[in-house]
């Protein structure tokens, strides 16, 4: 028994002995399986890196060169620039040798004429001397008497023509003295005519709460995209509270768009079909009421004949602001003036009315043509067949056209008189006056600008140039530069008329 017990044991000790021996030749030759394999893998990478390597060396290196090529080129350029310039200097400072050369020659002949003339003026003192010498011996009287008798008899025909003369400028003055008054009454007022400028294409529209702004915006923002759309505004929604903005430079626009949203917010329906028929709803309405508006402010004002056009572009300044101060009842009180104005001096009271209230129908104008509004309201009013003074004195109001009728200076007055009256506009003053400085500045920093006066609320400026610095063709190039600059570089209203002055005076003194 026991020996079976140790021939098992035995047995298992040799089977397990057997079972290591090939478990280790298993393992080696996995082992060494995995390592060949991994230096095969190790060298596919590290030839994979060394491509790369090679690819990214290249491309810097074409890079490299390009920079380079860059460079040269740019040195290239900037040395043919100073060669450029250091040519035309020689050729500058060669032709100054020449001109300094003419200026000596002509220095000495100048000098040689003067000392002729000097020689020739004793010479015609000395004969002149002669001359008088002889006359008196002839005459038989001196110079100083023969120099009275012919003054006296001077003095009695001066006192003749004088007589005459005064007599004919009497006749003249009393003929004259009614026109002479008035012109000299409008001019003094036109000189103390002042005007500002700001203008306002924002219009607040009130909510209660911040749930109506949530209805007017809508799912994902298709009410306020619809009504944007509809109306031509600009919606501004911010973190304003009980607030939102509508921006537009269109006055009538704005209003559209701000009643049909009072319209929206009392019914409570908000979305983009109910949007449309609102604003197409409000529109009708808003064209009848400036219908209505400018009839009723014709019959008021007691002006009858007017075109439609005419009447409906009056209805439409109500929703429009002069610098802050409202279109309409702007143009209301300059008919008043005007009217006043004329009766005052004896002329066509009704007339000047007339074309007092149409004076600034151009800024309504649905065209909006690269006209001021002034001529733009001149070509509306020949238009719809209104009479030549009446165009005159639209267009001429700010001075862009030739005034040819009494009654324009008056429209112009009253323009001035009404938008300059203390608290009829708002005045932002110093951004005003650094406009005008900016201009001023601007034409000032041109060589051969001597002076430059911006004038007519900053619509014209006025550059005076050196005649010996600027040519004619320098001055014409001059301003269509300052153009230029001005409407890249500024902000201004309307247009701005830049004119360039160059003259020649030539003064002598007699002694």
């Amino acid at each position: 028994m026991f020996l079976y017990v140790l021939a098992a044991l035995v047995g298992a000790v040799l089977a397990m002995s057997v079972y290591l021996i090939t478990r280790r030749i298993l393992l080696k030759g996995q082992r060494d399986e995995i390592l060949a394999k991994a230096e095969v893998e190790a060298e596919a990478i590290k030839n994979d890196k060394i491509h790369q390597a090679k690819e990214r060396f290249l491309q810097l290196k074409s890079e490299h060169e390009k920079f380079v090529n860059e460079k040269n080129s740019q040195l290239r350029e900037a040395e043919n620039r100073i060669r450029q310039k250091e040519n035309s200097i020689n050729q500058q400072n060669n032709e100054l040798q020449r001109k300094l050369r003419e200026a000596e020659s002509t220095r000495a002949s100048l000098q040689a004429k003067q000392e002729v003339l000097a020689k020739k003026a004793e010479e015609y003192e000395r004969l002149s001397a002669q001359a008088n010498q002889q006359l008196e011996t002839i005459a038989g009287m001196t110079a100083q008497d023969a120099k009275k008798l012919l003054v006296e008899n001077m003095k009695a025909e001066a006192r003749t023509e004088a007589q005459a003369y005064i007599n004919d400028t009497m006749d003249e003055a009393r003929l004259n003295a009614a026109k002479e008054a008035k012109r000299i009454v409008i001019n003094t007022i036109q000189r103390t005519a002042t005007e500002t400028a700001i203008e306002n294409a924002v219009t607040t529209f009130p909510i209660d709460n911040d749930e109506i702004k949530g209805r007017i915006i809508g799912r994902e923002g298709r009410n306020i995209r619809a009504l944007e759309a509809a109306t031509g505004v600009e919606i501004v929604v911010d973190d304003t509270p009980d607030a939102i903005l509508l921006s537009a430079f269109d006055p009538v626009r704005r209003e559209v768009a701000r009643l049909a949203l009072h319209q929206l917010v009392i019914d409570g329906r908000i979305h983009p079909a109910r949007i449309e028929e609102v604003v197409t709803k409000v529109q009708k309405q808003l064209e009848d009421e400036i219908l209505e508006t400018g009839k009723r402010t014709c019959i008021d004002l007691g002006i009858h004949g007017l075109n439609i056009e005419l009447v409906r572009l009056i209805g439409r300044m109500k929703y429009r602001s002069s610098y802050g101060q409202n279109l309409l009842q702007h143009s209301r009180e300059v008919a008043n003036i005007c009217s006043v104005m004329a009766s005052e001096l004896g002329l066509n009271a009704k007339l000047a009315k007339r074309a007092g209230l149409l004076h600034d129908i151009g800024k309504v104008s649905e065209e909006e043509p690269e006209l001021p509004h002034a001529l733009l309201g001149m070509k509306l009013a020949e238009q719809y067949k209104e009479k030549p003074e009446i165009c005159n004195a639209i267009g001429a109001h700010h001075e862009e056209i030739e005034m040819t009728s009494i009654i324009s200076p008056i429209v112009m007055i009253g323009d001035a008189i009404s938008g300059a009256r203390p608290g009829a506009r708002r005045e932002v003053i110093e951004s005003y006056i650094k406009r005008l400085k900016g201009m001023e500045d601007l034409a000032a920093s041109y060589p051969g600008v001597t002076k430059s006066y911006a004038i007519q609320a900053g619509r014209e400026l006025r550059v005076i140039v050196g005649a010996e610095e600027v040519t004619d063709t320098q001055a014409a190039h001059l301003s269509a530069d300052i153009a230029q600059k001005i409407q890249e570089e500024m902000t201004y209203p309307g247009q701005v008329k830049i004119t360039v002055i160059r003259e020649t005076r030539s003064v002598a003194y007699a002694k």
